[in-house]
C-alpha cells in the first residue's frame, strides 16, 4: 500500500509540474517527431559557425540530435518545464553529447546575439512573444527554424512537410 501511494504521488507531482509549466508558458513540452527532426535536419545546412540555441528544448531529443550533427558547434538547450528538464539532464550526464548543454531557464533571459542557429517548437502565442527578441538580438545571417507555428511577418526562406501522420510544416528563415 506504501509503494502504491508513493508511486501515486510521484504522477500526481508530475502531472502538477508539467501542467503548471504549460499554464506559465502556454506551451507544452511536446517532443519533435523522428519524422519532422529529419525534415529539420534535410534543411540546414552541413556545418555551422557558432552556437546553436534550442528554445524550449523539452525531452530534449531535438537538441540532442542538433549537437550529434554540429559536433564542433555548441549547442545549448533552454526548457522551463522541470521534468522533462531533469529527464534531459540525466540522459545527457550518461551519454552525452559533449557539445550539449541543457538550462532549466526561460530563454527570454538568454542573450542569443552569438547564435548561429535558433531552433524552436512553441505554440503561436509563445512564438509572437519571442519574434521581438528574436528580432532585436540575432545578427544579419542566422538561421530560425521553426515547427508547426511560423513567426507571423517572416519569410521563410524553405518551408518543407514532414512525412507522416501529422505532416508537420517546419520553417527555416534567416535574419535579414
Amino acid at each position: 500500500m506504501t509503494v502504491e501511494i508513493f508511486l501515486l504521488g510521484a504522477v500526481l507531482l508530475a502531472i502538477g509540474l508539467i501542467f503548471t509549466s504549460t499554464l506559465r508558458t502556454a506551451t507544452p513540452p511536446l517532443p519533435t517527431s523522428a519524422s519532422v527532426r529529419e525534415t529539420l535536419l534535410a534543411m540546414l545546412p552541413e556545418t555551422m559557425d557558432g552556437p546553436v540555441y534550442e528554445l524550449g528544448s523539452g525531452w530534449d531529443g531535438l537538441a540532442r540530435t542538433l549537437a550529434r550533427r554540429y559536433p564542433s558547434a555548441p549547442v545549448r538547450g533552454f526548457e522551463v518545464s522541470v521534468l522533462p528538464w531533469f529527464v534531459s539532464r540525466v540522459f545527457l550526464g550518461v551519454s552525452g553529447p559533449e557539445n550539449l548543454s541543457l538550462t532549466c531557464k526561460n530563454s527570454h533571459a538568454t542573450d542569443l546575439s552569438d547564435a548561429a542557429l535558433v531552433v524552436c517548437y512553441l505554440t503561436g502565442p509563445a512564438m509572437e512573444k519571442l519574434r521581438p527578441k528574436l528580432e532585436a538580438e540575432l545578427p544579419p545571417g542566422t538561421l530560425v527554424a521553426s515547427n508547426i507555428f511560423a513567426f507571423h511577418g517572416w519569410q521563410a526562406i524553405d518551408t518543407q512537410t514532414a512525412p507522416g501522420m501529422y505532416k508537420s510544416q517546419v520553417y527555416l528563415h534567416r535574419v535579414g
